[in-house]
C-alpha cells in the first residue's frame, strides 16, 4: 500500500509539472500586472513625453512608518534634541494611512515598560491607556470544551500589570505628543521607493505618484511624487514592509540570521451585552479549531472604552501551515461557534473586521538592523514576543534604542565628520539594542515557537512551554530552527484533504466580503493593481495546478479569486485589489514567491478606527 501511495503522489507531482510546462510554454496567458514595476514606463512609449522630474526636500532624520516603534522613535529624537538645545533638527515622518493609527491593527494587551520610559507621566497626559488586566485565563480547546491551563508566575502569557487597549487610538495620541515635540507628520504619503546615493548608501525615499490609469498610462492628472532626502532613514513599516525588504537584499541584512517566520491575524471588535461583559477579562487559547500540526491560537479581550462594552476578538494562524484548503478568515469564524465563546456574540453586534500579517520568528530571525544612511526598528526586523503574544512594548523600545543611536551619530558628525558614506549608518543601534531588555527578552523564549516543529506538533510545543521553558528560564544552551520560509511549507494539494467550513449565520459568523465592508477599505478602481505578479503564467500553471490556488484562501480580504475564463474552457485569476487591507499576507505566503506587494497611491487601503 504504502508503495502504492507513493507511486501515485509521483505520478500527480509528473503530471502537475507538465501542466505548469505546457502553460508557461503558453504565449496566450492574459494580461494581469500592468504596474510599472514589472512593466518599465521607459520602454513604453505612451510615457515618452511625461516629465518625470521630482521635487526634494532635505530632512535631518526621516521615519517611514507610523506605528508604535516609528512614532516613539520620533518622539525621542526630538526630546533628544530639544533638551540639548537643537530645537532646529528636522524630524520628518511618513504615514501611508490617511490619517496616523488607520492601518493600525493588534489585539491589543500591552506591556507599559516602553511607554514609562517614553512618558513616565503619560497617565497625566491623557493616553488612552485605562484598562488594566484583572482576569487572566489561558484555555486548551476541544471542538465541545475548554481545559484551564494554570499560568504561573513568571511564565511569559502573564498579563499582570498589562492594560488592554485600541491600538490605533494610541497611535494617535502618540501623533499627537510627537507634533508637540516638533515632529513633521505627514499621513497620506505612502514611501513607493528607496532612494541612494551614488557611493550606495540610502539618501532617503521617493513617494508614490499619481494620476496613472489602471492599464499602466498615464492620466491628464498626472503627478509625479516627491523625494526625500535624509542623513538617516529609519524604516518602521511594520511587519514585511514593502521598502524594507528590498534593503534585506540590497545590504545582505539577513546573511546572518534565518529567514522570517509570520503568522496572520485576523481581529473582530464586538459591542456585548452588558451583563456578559467583564472589563479587563483576558483570555488566551490553543487547540481547537487547529490540528495539532498548525500553530495557532486566539485572544478574547474585553474593554470598557467609553462606557461601551467592547470585546475584541480574534485568531493567530502560523503561515507556516501546510494544508492549502487551510483558510484563516473560517477558522476564526469557526472558532467564534465554540460553546465557550458563542454566547458572548449572539445577543451581540459586530462593529469593526480587519487583519494582518505578524512576525513570529524572534531571535533567530532578527536580521542586521543598520546599513549606511539607515536602520531598521520595530515589525520591520521583528521584534514580537510570540509565547508572550505581544510586541508593541519591543517595537517602541527599539525606536527609542534607534533614535538614541541616530541622534548620537548626527552630532558626533556635525563636530567630528568622520563617516565613509554620504549616509550616515547608526551603527551602534546594534550594540544597544543587544545590550537592553529587548534583546535579553527574546532570547529567553527564542526556542518556544520552533518546538511546535517537532513531530508532537502542537502537543510538544505546548509541553516544551509549560515544562522546559519554567524550568530552563531561557537557559538553553541550543537553539532551534523554524526549518525554512514560511512559503516552502505548503503541500500539493493533492497530498491534503479539503476543508468543508460552515456557511455563515450573519449573526455570529458572516461572510467575507461584509467583512471587508467593515474596513473602510478604498482604493481608485482606476489605477495598476498594486499586488504585482512578476509573471502572469505563473498562477494558473503552478499555483493553482498545484496546490488548487491557495491565495484565494489564505488572504483575508477577497483580492484573489480564481473565476471561470470567459470561454468557459477553463479558470483564470482575478486580483480585485480594491479589496486589499495592506495585510501583506499574499506576499509572504505565495508558494511561488511570484507576487510582490507595493504600495498604492497614499492614503487609500483600510480605515481603521481604533483596530
Amino acid at each position: 500500500m504504502a508503495t502504492y501511495m507513493n507511486r501515485k503522489q509521483l505520478l500527480n507531482k509528473v503530471v502537475q509539472l507538465l501542466r505548469f510546462q505546457r502553460t508557461f510554454a503558453s504565449d496566450s496567458v492574459p494580461k494581469i500586472t500592468t504596474h510599472y514595476t514589472i512593466h518599465p514606463r521607459d520602454q513604453d512609449p505612451r510615457w515618452k513625453d511625461v516629465d518625470m522630474e521630482r521635487v526634494s526636500d532635505e530632512v535631518d532624520v526621516l521615519i517611514v512608518g507610523g506605528g508604535p516603534s516609528g512614532l516613539a522613535a520620533a518622539c525621542k529624537l526630538k526630546q533628544l534634541a530639544n533638551e540639548s538645545g537643537k530645537e532646529e533638527m528636522r524630524v520628518c515622518l511618513v504615514e501611508k494611512a490617511s490619517e496616523v493609527g488607520g492601518h493600525t491593527l493588534s489585539g491589543a494587551c500591552m506591556e507599559p515598560k516602553s511607554l514609562n520610559e517614553l512618558f513616565p507621566d503619560w497617565k497625566e497626559m491623557g493616553a488612552p491607556v485605562k484598562q488594566e488586566v484583572k482576569i487572566d485565563k489561558f484555555y486548551f480547546l476541544t471542538e465541545k470544551s475548554r481545559l484551564p491551563i494554570p499560568i504561573l508566575p513568571g511564565m511569559p502569557i502573564n498579563n499582570h500589570g498589562n492594560y488592554l487597549i485600541r491600538l490605533g487610538h494610541f497611535i494617535r495620541w502618540l501623533g499627537e505628543q510627537a507634533e508637540n515635540l516638533g515632529v513633521e507628520l505627514y499621513p497620506g504619503t505612502a514611501a513607493s521607493e528607496v532612494l541612494y546615493h551614488e557611493d550606495g548608501s540610502v539618501k532617503g525615499i521617493a513617494t508614490n505618484d499619481v494620476g496613472i490609469a489602471k492599464d499602466g498610462s498615464p492620466k491628464d492628472s498626472f503627478e509625479r511624487g516627491m523625494e526625500l532626502h535624509a542623513k538617516v532613514t529609519m524604516f518602521a513599516e511594520g511587519c514585511h514592509g514593502s521598502l524594507s525588504k528590498t534593503l534585506f537584499s540590497n545590504f545582505n541584512l539577513r546573511a546572518n540570521c534565518e529567514p522570517q517566520s509570520y503568522g496572520i491575524g485576523l481581529k473582530e471588535l464586538w459591542e456585548i451585552d452588558p451583563s456578559l461583559h467583564e472589563p479587563g477579562r483576558v483570555e488566551h487559547s490553543v487547540g481547537w479549531p487547529f490540528d495539532r500540526d498548525t500553530y495557532g491560537g486566539s485572544f478574547l479581550y474585553h474593554i470598557e472604552d467609553d462606557g461601551a462594552p467592547l470585546v475584541a476578538v480574534g485568531i493567530v494562524v502560523g503561515l507556516d501551515y501546510t494544508n492549502p484548503y487551510l483558510n484563516p478568515f473560517q477558522e476564526f469564524q469557526r472558532f467564534k461557534l465554540h460553546p465557550g465563546n458563542v454566547k458572548l456574540f449572539q445577543s451581540g453586534k459586530r462593529i469593526a473586521y480587519g487583519a494582518r500579517a505578524l512576525n513570529e520568528g524572534g531571535f533567530q530571525s532578527i536580521p542586521k538592523l543598520t546599513f549606511p544612511g539607515g536602520c531598521l526598528i520595530g515589525c520591520s526586523p521583528g521584534f514580537l514576543n510570540v509565547p508572550k503574544i505581544k510586541g508593541i512594548h519591543n517595537a517602541m523600545k527599539s525606536g527609542m534604542v534607534a533614535a538614541e543611536a541616530v541622534y548620537e551619530k548626527i552630532v558626533e558628525e556635525e563636530t567630528n565628520p568622520s563617516s565613509q558614506t554620504v549616509g550616515l549608518d547608526p551603527s551602534s543601534y546594534e550594540d544597544r539594542i543587544r545590550s537592553s531588555w529587548v534583546w535579553s527578552e527574546l532570547k529567553a523564549v527564542r526556542n518556544v515557537r520552533p518546538s511546535f516543529h517537532t513531530p508532537l506538533g502542537m502537543y510538544g510545543g505546548l509541553a516544551y512551554t509549560g515544562i522546559m521553558y519554567y524550568i530552563l528560564r531561557g537557559l538553553e544552551p541550543f537553539t532551534l530552527s523554524h526549518g525554512g520560509p514560511d512559503y516552502s511549507k505548503l503541500k500539493p494539494a493533492s497530498e491534503c484533504k479539503p476543508i468543508e467550513y460552515p456557511k455563515p449565520d450573519g449573526q455570529v459568523t458572516f461572510d467575507l466580503l461584509s467583512s471587508v465592508a467593515l474596513t473602510g477599505t478604498n482604493h481608485d478602481h482606476d489605477e495598476p493593481a498594486h499586488l504585482t505578479l512578476k509573471d502572469d503564467s505563473v498562477p494558473m500553471a503552478r499555483n493553482y495546478a498545484v496546490f488548487d490556488g491557495p491565495e484565494q484562501r489564505f488572504c483575508p480580504a477577497g483580492v484573489y479569486e480564481y473565476v471561470e475564463t470567459e470561454d468557459g474552457t477553463g479558470h483564470r485569476l482575478q486580483i480585485n485589489a480594491q479589496n486589499c487591507i495592506h495585510c501583506k499576507t499574499c506576499d509572504i505566503k505565495d508558494p511561488s514567491q511570484n507576487i510582490n506587494w507595493v504600495c498604492p497611491q497614499g492614503g487609500e487601503g483600510p480605515a481603521y478606527n481604533g483596530m
